[in-house]
């Protein structure tokens, strides 16, 4: 019986968020706009400093080696 109700509440939980998309598209769009940016500022950020911190590593080992 809980998985039953698990279904049905993703199902209405699926509709709703359509019907709240459809409705309110101009909204999402204008959330989207402000947000994609910053994400991508942030991934590129995490990025940059993950092949910096690699490039040190593999300076080390060389180092090392």
């Amino acid at each position: 019986m809980g998985k039953m109700l698990t279904i049905i509440g993703g199902a209405a939980a699926v509709a709703i968020g359509l019907w709240g998309l459809a409705s309110w598209w101009w909204s999402f769009v204008d959330i989207l706009k402000g947000t994609v940016p910053c994400f991508l500022i942030l991934g590129g950020l995490v990025a940059f400093f993950a092949g910096v911190s690699e490039i040190k590593d593999s300076a080390k080992e060389k180092k090392n080696a």
